[in-house]
């Protein structure tokens, strides 16, 4: 619909062109500069139109509409129907029609199209004051601008030069434009991917350590201890679930992505965070959960604040389980700071390496989205610690 009507515009645009370049051109047919066409008067209305109607639908076949308005002009000129002096005017619905040409097609063929109607404008002028010009009669008073053919043929090659310049010009912005409007989706897209990777990194990494944390402890005490075993199997059970819930959420994003139509599902936030802090406890790390918020914090940075908050602790239950783990979250209008800090491994636990791997990686990334700061590593007193610092303005973007 906003085609048809893009369309439907130009194209009254074209047919009012049109018939402006008929009236001049019909113009400069009964008043020349010099002199008079050996037709009738009346005559110059009619080929003027003709010579004038290609503008009017040059959209609809631009190429063809091309070579009828160079041939209309050359064949009026060779046929004397045209204005001494002014020969150059009956080539302007050329130059109108070449301009959407260059615009629309390739280098190749409006340059091809170019020289074609150079070389049939020169050859038409020439053969009018060989042949045709001697036998008109004369000019009833002399003109300002004396017929002179070197002027007629400059006037039109300039003329066709320039708006097959400017058409081409308009071109390579256009085809500029679509070419950074496709990498900008391109990257877009990518970001796209980055971003559902990390959500599916955090929410499998969390999930499938604390599965196989219990599933550890459900294995060494499944003869000694049954009801610890009951309930391993029951933090399994619910942790499974609650994370393919997570994986529909996920995927139930990226499905609605550009449909208004489709309802968006809710995001995780602070208000999740004892739930993680829970899952942790349930697999032998004392969590110390603090969170102080002196203002309400977009959902962007809510779930970002979530996601490095879950990483972090994914990361302890990974390397240092069974320790005791301190979670301070603070917010306070201008910046989120997350501080994640833990003991280290008990007795009978093997020294760990250390965090990394992509969890470090996306939780910095997090933060550098935000232009903000993170930091991990060992602690002096052992353990390991992560800080980050998200600021943002009330709109959830980076100030």
């Amino acid at each position: 619909m906003v085609r048809a009507r893009r369309l439907g515009g130009n194209g009254v645009a074209d047919a009012v062109a049109a018939v402006i370049v008929a009236l001049t051109i019909g113009y400069a047919i009964v008043d020349p500069p010099g002199p008079s066409s050996w037709w009738p008067a009346w005559s110059a209305w009619p080929v003027a139109a003709v010579m004038s109607f290609p503008v009017a639908v040059r959209r609809r076949w631009p190429r063809t509409m091309l070579g009828l308005a160079c041939a209309a002009a050359v064949v009026a000129t060779v046929a004397g129907a045209v204005a001494a002096g002014a020969i150059w005017v009956s080539f302007v619905p050329t130059v109108l029609v070449l301009y959407l040409v260059a615009s629309t097609t390739s280098v190749v063929w409006s340059s091809g199209g170019l020289s074609v109607c150079v070389a049939g404008g020169v050859a038409a002028i020439l053969i009018f004051y060989e042949q045709v010009f001697p036998g008109l009669a004369p000019a009833a008073a002399p003109s300002e601008m004396p017929p002179y053919w070197p002027v007629e043929i400059g006037a039109i090659c300039v003329l066709l030069t320039a708006g097959w310049a400017i058409g081409t010009v308009v071109r390579w912005k256009r085809d500029t434009t679509a070419r950074l409007v496709r990498h900008l989706a391109e990257a877009a897209v990518a970001d796209e991917r980055r971003r559902i990777a990390r959500e599916l990194h955090d929410v499998i990494g969390h999930s499938m350590s604390l599965i196989a944390v219990k599933a550890t402890v459900a294995n060494h005490v499944a003869d000694a201890r049954p009801q610890e075993v009951r309930a391993a199997l029951a933090v399994i059970e619910q942790t499974s679930r609650s994370t393919l819930a997570e994986i529909h959420r996920v995927l139930g994003l990226l499905r609605s992505d550009g449909d208004p139509h489709q309802t968006h599902l809710p995001v995780p936030g602070l208000a999740d965070l004892p739930e993680l802090a829970a899952h942790a406890r349930s697999a032998g790390v004392e969590v110390d959960l603090t969170v102080r918020e002196e203002a309400v914090l977009p959902p962007a940075v809510a779930m970002s604040v979530y996601r490095i908050v879950q990483q972090a602790l994914t990361n302890v239950i990974t390397h240092a389980a069974p320790t005791r783990c301190s979670v301070t979250v603070e917010i306070d209008g201008r910046e989120a700071t997350i501080e994640v800090m833990d003991d280290g491994p008990r007795h009978g636990r093997p020294p760990r390496v250390g965090h990394g791997g992509h969890g470090l990686i996306g939780m910095r990334e997090r933060a550098k989205m935000y232009g903000g700061t993170f930091s991990a590593g060992r602690r002096p007193e052992g353990g390991f610690h992560v800080a980050a610092r998200l600021p943002y303005d009330p709109n959830g973007t980076m100030p």
